[in-house]
């Protein structure tokens, strides 16, 4: 059960080797988080962030997941729940691509999508019913502002975050007054391995600036949480700016 101050005792990483995801762990550990599931794709990376989080005092285990593998996530998740009771499930798998690449090879976008989309739709669906099945948790789903509006620089991960957006929000209605709190969280551009080739975008934020925000909203129950905030009020701007202007912008 969580803590008097809404944190999880136990936490559950669908996609383990996420730097947003382990500072987000990191950050639980410290404060009352005791049992801890990585899940994700077997790989040294993998048993790396479960050998920190152990040295944290936590009790780490780690799981096989595969995204694009929707058919294995019952059965995977199913386990994992049937070991005890999750207070908080961190949905933070994604994949950023190449636009230029994809955008010739069709095949690749797809992969973008499924990995971003219809994997966090089955793997966020079967979390949700065990959440609910238990009558307690958190449900937090790693989105980005990318979602919230179509750039030219990257549309087809845009789309995606887009659709997962929209997936959650939903979800967390669907969810409501059932005891699982549904959030969703949309960070700009994050200094990351998976940016590190790229041009820093304005309010630019790091891993361990998204942790801290997951864990105020978490206390706060928040349904939506920005990182930085000041992104809430860019995006609202944005939203409103006129096609033709929009796309002549430098974003």
């Amino acid at each position: 059960m969580k803590d008097a101050f809404g944190l999880p005792q136990s936490l559950l990483v669908l996609g383990g080797t996420s730097e947003i995801a382990l500072a987000t762990a990191r950050r639980l550990v410290v404060r009352r988080a005791r049992t801890v599931w990585l899940a994700g794709r077997p790989s040294p990376a993998l048993e790396s962030a479960a050998a920190e989080l152990r040295a944290l005092g936590a009790d780490v285990h780690t799981a096989a997941f595969d995204a694009l593998d929707p058919e294995s996530h019952e059965t995977v998740l199913g386990k994992i729940f049937a070991q005890g009771d999750i207070d908080m499930v961190l949905l933070a798998f994604g994949i950023l691509g190449d636009q230029a690449h994809d955008e010739r090879d069709p095949v690749a976008a797809v992969r973008v999508a499924q990995t971003n989309y219809t994997g966090a739709v089955s793997a966020g669906l079967v979390s949700a019913r065990a959440l609910q099945a238990q009558g307690h948790g958190s449900l937090v789903v790693l989105s980005s502002v990318a979602g919230e509006r179509a750039r030219r620089a990257n549309f087809i991960y845009g789309s995606s975050k887009a659709g997962l957006d929209t997936f959650t929000q939903g979800l967390g209605d669907a969810l409501h007054g059932t005891g699982v709190h549904v959030m969703v969280v949309r960070p700009g551009f994050v200094r990351s391995r998976m940016t590190a080739a790229l041009e820093e975008a304005p309010l630019a934020t790091t891993p361990e600036a998204v942790a801290t925000a997951i864990e105020l909203g978490l206390r706060r129950r928040s349904e939506a949480v920005w990182v930085p905030g000041a992104l809430r009020v860019v995006m609202s701007a944005l939203r409103h700016v006129p096609r033709g202007v929009f796309r002549r912008l430098s974003l």
